[in-house]
């Protein structure tokens, strides 16, 4: 039987970090923590880096792609990321390093099969990302403003899913952020929330799900035990789990029955358009 092993290394503004591998190969997605952090936890857990293959760059926002140079340089990685991201990021990637990837076009890292599709953020060219092996799905879904279709139909192929609580709508509204913060946070290319992932994991969750990580949680604007209430109410058998900002989650082995296509409805994907912006490294739109 097929089995990925995931853990969150690190989940907030202060840095994103997700594995997704086997006993072979292993990916990150994103890199928000320093080299060192990345390399500590990895070890705490009894992953090696050598399993790492691969990264894959979700975004260009500085607390997701912190420790990548270092990391992608000393390892030898190659970087999975679209050249608007590139563009916006500042990064100084060594060239041959550096792999374009398009939305819908898997990319084989030994029997890993990683698929981007677009999704909704405040950024120059977003996509988030499917980690399959023999049919066993893990998604991961943060920094998403609203789950356009794209996101909707991934979500409904997965065992697993790193799946963005990240504010609750009282704690925002009555919160010290500005108005325009605010705003921004709530918007359409904001983040998602509380309330916005449950009705998205009750609506869509499918039967095969056993694992959901609840990822990407506000210091200020959101609470571990508030949320992990809400979606226990409504887990129906699903394992949930949060994401910390300050470590890494225990290692979580994900089985189960290979998704046929067919069992996912076909849902018209909706075209979302890059943006390309100049956002800079060291800016943080969103907490």
């Amino acid at each position: 039987m097929t089995e990925l092993m995931i853990t969150s290394l690190n989940s907030g503004s202060n840095g994103n970090c997700y594995y997704v591998g086997n006993e072979q190969e292993a990916v990150l997605v994103d890199v928000g923590i320093s080299c060192r952090e990345t390399e500590r936890r990895l070890a705490r857990l009894g992953l090696s880096m050598q399993r790492v293959k691969a990264i894959f760059i979700s975004h260009e926002h500085s607390d997701h792609i912190r420790g990548l140079e270092v990391l992608s340089k000393r390892y030898q990685l190659p970087v999975y990321i679209t050249y608007p991201t590139l563009r916006n990021s500042r990064l100084d990637l060594q060239p041959h390093l550096v792999v374009p990837f398009e939305a819908y076009a898997p990319v084989q890292v030994g029997s890993l099969s990683v698929t981007a599709f677009p999704k909704l953020h405040d950024a120059a060219d977003p996509h988030s990302f499917m980690v399959s092996s023999s049919g066993v799905n893990v998604g991961v879904f943060t920094d998403i403003g609203t789950p356009c279709d794209h996101v909707i139909r991934q979500f409904q192929r997965c065992h697993a899913a790193f799946l963005e609580t990240n504010y609750d709508e009282d704690l925002l509204d009555n919160g010290y952020y500005p108005y325009h913060l605010k705003k921004r946070i709530k918007g359409e290319k904001g983040h998602l929330s509380n309330r916005q992932a449950l009705t998205l994991f009750t609506g869509y969750k499918p039967e095969f799900m056993s694992h959901v990580l609840l990822s990407h949680l506000s210091k200020d604007n959101n609470c571990p035990h508030l949320v992990k209430e809400l979606f226990s109410a409504h887990a129906d058998g699903v394992e949930v789990v949060v994401a910390s900002r300050f470590g890494e989650t225990p290692v979580y082995r994900i089985t189960g029955t290979p998704v046929p296509l067919a069992v996912v409805p076909a849902v018209p994907p909706v075209r979302i358009a890059p943006k390309r912006l100049n956002l800079g490294v060291q800016q943080e739109l969103l907490f």
